[in-house]
């Protein structure tokens, strides 16, 4: 897992509230048992007008105009703004894979299905839950100023305009915290035991030899 201390990226508003995990990624792009490919079916039904299956040339689809990422200002947004309870539904993991492997990094919202939330966290995705007035400023700002970027700092817990300003702090719990600075996720945090794993190993066959093929 990449690790996340400070970011800066330019903003893309979704103002929809209660976007699912299966508008993030559709059920038929979850055939793959691989964990990457993703990130250009990311909210498919609503980036293109036709009906992506998996392994479509989606260079020849036809795009809908009207939806945000599509339009020009947009392009290369590593930072989504979106409304209430984004990612509820479905607990598939597949639907932060989407959303990071689209360029995502960081997505700021006032409330997220719980189950997203935990699985955006532990794939390096940061999540990050503000206040509603504040996420209303972040909206009419995205809107009024073409190119609108912000930095996201975990370490300090802030979120900044690029001039330094900060627009909100946010809470994360420690531990989180540390594994994202650090990009650790289940299996680099069990591999830092590595040694005590192999001591115990060591103990446990040679005290019970018969288990040994």
């Amino acid at each position: 897992m990449e690790p996340f201390t400070v970011h800066t990226g330019l903003v893309a508003p979704l103002d929809r509230a209660n976007v699912d995990t299966d508008a993030i990624i559709p059920k038929q792009f979850l055939k793959s048992i691989k964990r990457t490919g993703y990130g250009e079916n990311c909210f498919d039904e609503w980036r293109y007008l036709d009906v992506g299956q998996p392994g479509m040339d989606n260079a020849a689809r036809p795009r809908n105009p009207d939806f945000v990422l599509n339009q020009p200002r947009y392009a290369g947004a590593s930072i989504l703004l979106a409304r209430q309870n984004f990612g509820c539904g479905s607990s598939r993991e597949h639907a932060p894979w989407a959303l990071l492997q689209y360029g995502f990094r960081v997505v700021l919202a006032p409330s997220f299905g719980d189950i997203f939330h935990s699985n955006a966290l532990n794939n390096g995705l940061l999540a990050l839950r503000l206040p509603d007035p504040v996420i209303d400023r972040l909206f009419a700002d995205c809107a009024a100023f073409p190119g609108f970027r912000l930095t996201v700092d975990l370490a300090a817990q802030t979120v900044s305009t690029t001039d330094g300003a900060v627009v909100a702090s946010f809470d994360v719990e420690p531990s989180r915290k540390d594994r994202l600075l650090h990009g650790w996720d289940d299996i680099a945090l069990t591999l830092k035991h590595a040694d005590a794993i192999r001591d115990f190993e060591a103990q446990h066959f040679a005290a019970r030899p018969w288990l040994v093929a």
